[in-house]
């Protein structure tokens, strides 16, 4: 017999996503609807192994569908990685009479959940919140469709100078493991190369690439770069390489760094938020647990969380093939 979901727990943990908040909400307000009490749990699992806890009704998340970052604040915690720590957590979600978890994070997060749960057998359901889109299980997670729409602006605003000084750009974005970002922003923004951590494109090809694009007419170039592209050992480092291979460009680089992770989460990524929010709760009072909710299909699914941390994403090959006819 599944036990009966009383309070609901919920925390944001790891890197911040726009759209987190709007899983909060979600989450606060399904509670209230099926009159079950929710806790929020600050700072994540430091917060839990603290205390850190707040009584959350649907009025205490007002306003907040519409902001990004997290009104939960998030932390890492090494003190959970031990089982002095993990123990702590447990015995104060017991004071504070939680009966279940919602966490909102990514593979770190979804990592410590799924071991808490093994030792304590505690339910928890997971939400993925991260810009990079790297979680198994979804085609899409929190703050992904944000941060491509933030980055993509700043591509188009870099192109202007590109073009008023007839300049190649370097732009890195993130994706310390997954090219997601980089290939679908370089599509939307127009860059003539993209460079991701799945497709070693190799410095001879990426000059070919450049040489071809200026004996074609181009007076200006977009690089799009993520982060964990193996071409070079640093964007600073490929800049220096083309420069003195290709004297002909004049290269400037642009890290975009950590505002990809703000501003106000997009219209699609507050929906998707409040339709993951409410299956994660849902889900625990049907008695399920250990699951992340995500998309598949436009539909919201649940797929265990051992497949989320352990399953691998593809990039879209098709995508691929339409950046190479795309920069011709």
């Amino acid at each position: 017999m599944p036990k009966t979901i009383k309070k609901v727990g919920v925390l944001t943990s790891g890197g911040d996503s726009p759209g987190m908040n709007a899983a909060i909400r979600s989450v606060v307000r399904t509670c209230a609807y099926h009159n079950i009490e929710c806790i929020g749990i600050y700072r994540g699992y430091q917060g839990m192994i603290e205390g850190d806890f707040k009584e959350m009704g649907p009025r205490s998340v007002n306003n907040i569908v519409n902001k990004g970052g997290t009104i939960l604040k998030s932390a890492r915690s090494s003190e959970f990685k031990t089982a002095e720590g993990r123990h702590k957590a447990h015995e104060n979600l017991l004071k504070a009479g939680v009966d279940a978890l919602v966490v909102i994070g990514g593979d770190g997060t979804f990592t410590g959940a799924l071991l808490f749960n093994k030792e304590f057998d505690f339910p928890i359901m997971g939400i993925p919140g991260t810009i990079d889109n790297d979680i198994f299980g979804t085609s899409h997670t929190l703050g992904y469709d944000t941060a491509l729409n933030t980055v993509v602006e700043v591509i188009d605003k870099i192109r202007d100078t590109a073009s008023s000084h007839n300049r190649l750009f370097f732009v890195e974005v993130m994706g310390r493991d997954a090219g997601h970002i980089a290939l679908n922003a370089g599509i939307g923004a127009g860059a003539e190369e993209i460079l991701i951590p799945e497709e070693d494109l190799g410095l001879e090809r990426l000059l070919e690439s450049l040489q071809k694009s200026k004996a074609s007419g181009k007076s200006s170039s977009i690089v799009v770069i993520a982060e964990g592209d193996k071409i070079g050992k640093n964007v600073f480092e490929l800049k220096d390489y083309v420069e003195a291979n290709l004297p002909e460009y004049d290269v400037r680089v642009s890290v975009l760094g950590h505002m990809q992770r703000g501003g106000s989460p997009s219209c699609f990524d507050r929906v998707l938020a409040s339709r993951l929010g409410v299956k994660a709760v849902e889900s625990l009072i049907d008695g399920k647990s250990n699951f992340m909710v995500g998309l598949q299909n436009d539909a919201v699914s649940l797929t265990p969380l051992e497949q989320a941390i352990k399953g691998k994403t593809m990039i879209d090959r098709e995508l691929l093939r339409v950046s190479d006819i795309m920069s011709t």
